[in-house]
């Protein structure tokens, strides 16, 4: 039996299961992609939010990235949460070197409105990461980050998107799940536009949205799909899984990573 598609996410780890490299693993696995990780930090988090986060050396990552893409390597790769400059250049000019298309998920705010991005990382996001991305996946609280721009509505995310596809990436799809009514994003690599809409549910277990949407881009662009393709069945993999979210701890609960596993 021939290996299924591999890719690799290079990200933080969350204690509490829901985000970072533990919801990139159940999105592949589910997805039917052989998925792998570079841990960059380790978090203690759970429902209520952050309570510590300690960044891995980058000679650790580094080797993490090396060992992994130099003997089984990736058809495509995607980034979290980074947390430094020194992280942020370091795995940008890892990725840069990898022939396969790379996800990045500018991390840089949780669910739960804790930092997990050092300001003075914006700066090597925008000049060595973007431009090193096939797809940035931008909400909109990082959109302002990288920008200035805000977005109040969903006539802004056409102008939120040229911002962001200036810093070099080849697709950008910015995330309007903040705006109200439905969950409405837009991709676009600046000629061709898709909008993506898709019903807003009645459910606050949402912890690990972004990652999960960005992983399942990279598991569809690992299996071949084109860049509109993966995300298309990316945002419709991430909506069954907030449909089917659920409790867990006293505070937000995680999306349902194998929620067709059980339908």
């Amino acid at each position: 039996m021939s290996a299924p598609p591999r890719v690799l996410t290079v990200a933080g780890s969350d204690s509490g299961g829901g985000a970072g490299v533990q919801a990139d693993l159940k999105t592949m696995l589910a997805l039917g992609v052989h998925g792998m990780s570079v841990i960059t930090a380790v978090t203690a988090q759970n429902s209520l939010g952050v309570q510590g986060a300690w960044e891995l050396p980058v000679e650790a990552v580094r080797a993490q990235y090396r060992s992994v893409v130099d003997d089984i390597g990736v058809q495509a790769v995607k980034t979290g949460m980074l947390a430094s400059a020194e992280l942020v250049e370091a795995v940008a000019e890892l990725i840069t070197g990898t022939h396969a298309p790379a996800v990045v998920d500018p991390v840089g705010i949780s669910k739960h409105g804790d930092s997990l991005l050092a300001a003075s990382a914006l700066d090597s996001v925008r000049t060595k990461l973007l431009p090193a991305a096939t797809v940035a996946t931008p909400n909109l609280d990082e959109v302002t980050q990288l920008t200035g721009l805000r977005v109040e509505s969903e006539e802004g995310l056409r102008e939120a998107a040229a911002a962001v596809l200036e810093y070099g990436p080849r697709w950008v799809l910015i995330k309007g799940g903040h705006l109200p009514g439905d969950a409405v994003d837009l991709l676009t690599d600046g000629s061709e536009e898709h909008w993506l809409r898709s019903p807003r549910h009645d459910n606050r277990h949402t912890h690990g949205t972004g990652c999960t949407l960005a992983s399942a881009i990279a598991a569809g662009l690992a299996k071949g799909r084109t860049v509109p393709a993966a995300v298309g069945a990316a945002k419709e993999y991430v909506t069954g899984a907030i449909a089917a979210g659920f409790a867990l701890g006293a505070g937000i609960g995680p999306v349902d990573h194998a929620w067709r596993l059980r339908a």
